[in-house]
Formats: structure tokens, C-alpha cells, sequence
């Protein structure tokens, strides 16, 4: 299990934390980008024998005065072998721990956001308890996009293999879940920002104070080398050409703030700034 690594942004405490990882189809990760190209960038020493790249599951933990709030809880501990095995190898289920390490409980999160509600972002939602599945965070406030909870709760053939109500729905039973439209404020100086593409109401966290600003991407980015060049998209963005545009707007306020990036499938911890020299662009790991 990784240490959480830490950082400051103005008045924030952040740490980022792993869930562990899962492997995904490198060419499906990278889309209509021919493997000549993305293999030499990403280093075929992280594919295996069957063109599977590993992707972290790096989850934000924000922490100031008395909120405490996470930001993705990664795949969670409730999956048995057909999905460990087949729909989402790797390994994880690791977020408990991690909390630990930064001497959390369950108890003491006061806000979940998720960024969209896709099985590795949302698995730690909640957890089993004998024959239930309760939130796994009981006194805290879950927000998530109401377009995204639509799209989740009914999905098509496309969709359906990856949004698993198990991770959602005790949540909104219980009446933690609070569906929000657009850039709402989850709590004093935490937004969404609305980063359409991999999903129609897929939403960044973005965190603003003293003059210094983070962002966590969600799925906006697959990878690092996404950041750097905006034509390329995943095969699982169902809108690739709202992606496009959503990524040349982050990359914009991003090198405008100089803010801190935090990549959430890149290797741990993910986290870097985006620089431009002479019209290249530049992802700077930290």
C-alpha cells in the first residue's frame, strides 16, 4: 500500500490516497491512437502480455477546519471473481487503510464527491454489512451530478457494464446523496467544474484558496500523456469531440493558475502541473 503523499494548496490539507490499480485494454485507453505512437510514449514496460496498461486508483482526501472530504473512493472491496477476474482485473480495495494512515475513520468524512459514478470511482461508496449494503461513510454528505445519477440508474448497453448501483443507490436510500446540476460548491472553497465528454454531466473537483488552485481530473485524462495532448481520447469517452473541448479549457485555466493536477489513473500519485514551452505542452510530475 502506498503512504499518502501530501501536499498544501492554500488554506487546504490534501493528501492523495490509493485504492490500488486496475488494468484496462491499453488500446481502448487510448482510442483512435495507433499503438506506434502511444506504446513509445507510455513505455512498453507498462503493458503486459495480454496490452493491458495498469491504472492507479488515486483517490483526494481534503481536509480543513472541520470538513474532511474525499474526492473518489476507487473500486472498493465488494466484487467477487467475475469482476476481480475478467471486467476489472488488478488489485485493490486498499482506501480503508489508506484513510487510516492519515489516522481518518470512516466516521470522520464529512463530504464524498464523485466526479462521475462509474465502478472505479465509486466502489467505496458504501460497503456490505451482513446481508446490506450501507454507505461507508455515515455521517457524511455524497454529491454527485443528477444528470450522472440519470445516466447510472439507466443505462444502456453501452453503459451498463460499468455503473453498478450497488455504489449509489444505499446512498441516495438513505438520504446522504445530493444531486447537484452544474459547478456547485460540495464545501468552502471546493467546486465542480463541468468536464463533459467521458461522460454527458462528468464533473473535475477543482480547489481554490490563498490565490492557489488543484484539480482533480477525474476521468477527463486516462493518463498523463492525455493531458499533454488533447486529441487524445479514450475509447470509453462516450462524447470524444465534448472531451476535446472540455481538455482545451482545463489546460487553459491550468497553465493560467499553474495549478495542481491531480490525474486519477495516472501512477500514484498522479499529481503534476502543466507547463508550455514554445507551444509544446508539458505535464511535470511532482
Amino acid at each position: 500500500m502506498h503512504e499518502p503523499a501530501r501536499y498544501r494548496v492554500g488554506a487546504f490539507d490534501l493528501a492523495i490516497i490509493s485504492d490500488g490499480f486496475i488494468k484496462l485494454d491499453a488500446g481502448a485507453v487510448n482510442g483512435l491512437i495507433p499503438k506506434v505512437l502511444w506504446e513509445p510514449a507510455l513505455g512498453k514496460e507498462n503493458i503486459d502480455e495480454l496490452n493491458r496498461m495498469r491504472m492507479g486508483l488515486n483517490c483526494m482526501v481534503v481536509r480543513r477546519g472541520g470538513d474532511v472530504l474525499i474526492v473518489e473512493t476507487g473500486m472498493g472491496d465488494k466484487h467477487g471473481p467475475q469482476v476481480r477476474e475478467k471486467i476489472f482485473p488488478g488489485d485493490y480495495g486498499y482506501l480503508m487503510g489508506a484513510l487510516a494512515k492519515l489516522d481518518l475513520r470512516p466516521e470522520d468524512v464529512t463530504a464524498v464527491a464523485n466526479t462521475h459514478l462509474h465502478a472505479d470511482h465509486s466502489g467505496w461508496n458504501t460497503v456490505r454489512k451482513g446481508s446490506e449494503v450501507v454507505p461507508a461513510f455515515p455521517n457524511a454528505r455524497y454529491f454527485a451530478q443528477a444528470g450522472e445519477y440519470e445516466a447510472a440508474m439507466h443505462p444502456n448497453e453501452r453503459t451498463k457494464a460499468t455503473y453498478f448501483a450497488e455504489n449509489f443507490e444505499p446512498v441516495m436510500r438513505s438520504g446522504q446523496l445530493e444531486l447537484v446540476t452544474g459547478e456547485v460548491e460540495v464545501i468552502p472553497g471546493v467546486h465542480f467544474m463541468a468536464t463533459p465528454g467521458h461522460t454527458a454531466d462528468h464533473a473535475s473537483l477543482v480547489l481554490s484558496s490563498n490565490g492557489e488552485t488543484a484539480i482533480y481530473t477525474g476521468d477527463l485524462v486516462h493518463h498523463a500523456t492525455q493531458i499533454e495532448r488533447a486529441a487524445w481520447i479514450s475509447a470509453f469517452d462516450i462524447l470524444p469531440l465534448v472531451t476535446l473541448e472540455s481538455k482545451k479549457r482545463f489546460a487553459e485555466r491550468a497553465i493560467r493558475e499553474n495549478a495542481l493536477i491531480i490525474c486519477a489513473h495516472e501512477s500514484f500519485p498522479g499529481a503534476g502541473r502543466l507547463v508550455e514551452d514554445d507551444g509544446r505542452r508539458r505535464f511535470i510530475r511532482e
